[in-house]
């Protein structure tokens, strides 16, 4: 088998099918299986996948077992040469795998490869270069050029000789040798959602080039994914959850001190968002209490931050998955 293909699903068979149909619309001159890991068994979703697609391979996670631990599970039964790990709301649009699969073939200096992400209407969709541009978003700062300078200043971007060589993969496509499976052991299974794909990219680079080709690409269907999150604002950048997995992803990496610094520096923002808008709002309004709900939003989100904090601090092995009731982002948008 050359290639194992492995889709997460969590109540999206829908998006699923589509994904299966272009898959085998596209894909030619290459051997493969797809492997579905449902982390929701109960809801029955899968059902309409395994009648229309009988040949698909099927595993029930015991529980919602998030992202990386539901992939690890479909790598450990997969019999391909190589994995491919596809998030549910993409779409292929031409032979990409086959291309992936030959370019792997000819460069034994790459240990995996990804493909650029375009929206549904063919424009190129952003994404973080590096880690330290990832990390430099970490921080509330005042936008502008100074702020600009000095985040760049400590968080340079890395110089690969290689141009098509990057920091990390995106996890909505991971393009990947077997041998990086086993030589890693996957994913850390102490993400549940968003991080895990970073912290694994920085171990799989260290057995050998990431890359991304401009030749390969796919369509990421990131608005009509039901989860999405939607609310987002300057200081209130990144959902709970996804915070707490890259401060996970901080401490793993990078040790106990930059972890330390991103803690102190919410905790010192919490004071300045909240003088800032107070001011503006006597500027604009005369009324220093109004509209402060961003405000809140970014004090409550670093209150469930700090729960955290012992067990992120001394890297404790479990599931960072937060409680409902810490979804501050959820639970702000429900009450309107």
């Amino acid at each position: 088998m050359d290639v194992s293909i492995i889709i997460i699903n969590f109540r999206c068979p829908d998006l699923i099918l589509n994904c299966i149909n272009s898959i085998y619309k596209y894909t030619q001159n290459v051997s493969f299986e797809i492997i579905i890991v449902d982390n929701d068994p109960e809801n029955g979703g899968g059902n309409v996948i395994r009648n229309t697609h009988p040949a698909v391979k099927w595993i029930d996670m015991e529980y919602n077992a998030g992202f990386g631990r539901a992939n690890n599970r479909g790598m450990e039964i997969s019999s391909g040469k190589y994995f491919l790990l596809l998030n549910a709301d993409t779409l292929l649009t031409d032979n990409v795998i086959g291309r992936c699969f030959d370019r792997m073939n000819s460069r034994t200096d790459i240990m995996a490869c990804g493909a650029f992400q375009h929206y549904e209407d063919g424009t190129k969709m952003p994404f973080y270069q590096s880690f330290n541009d990832f990390r430099r978003t970490f921080y509330i700062l005042p936008p502008g050029n100074t702020s600009d300078k000095i985040m760049h200043k400590l968080y340079p971007e890395p110089s690969h000789q290689d141009p098509d060589q990057y920091d990390w993969l995106v996890g909505a496509f991971i393009f990947t040798r077997r041998e990086g499976f086993e030589r890693t052991g996957g994913f850390s299974e102490d993400f549940f959602m968003y991080g895990e794909d970073v912290e694994w990219s920085w171990r799989l680079g260290l057995l050998g080039k990431l890359c991304i080709f401009e030749d390969c690409t796919y369509i990421h269907l990131e608005n009509k994914n039901p989860f999405r999150r939607t609310n987002i604002s300057w200081i209130n950048r990144f959902s709970t959850q996804m915070q707490v997995s890259n401060l996970l992803w901080i401490r793993k990496q990078y040790g106990v001190l930059p972890y330390l610094i991103l803690i102190f520096h919410y905790l010192l923002m919490i004071p300045v968002v909240y003088i800032w808008k107070i001011v503006l709002n006597i500027k604009n309004s005369g009324n220093p209490f109004s509209e402060l709900g961003t405000q809140h939003v970014f004090f409550r989100k670093t209150v469930v931050l700090l729960k955290y904090f012992w067990k992120t601090l001394l890297a404790q092995k479990e599931l960072y998955k937060i409680k409902p009731s810490e979804n501050i982002d959820l639970l702000t948008s429900s009450k309107g």
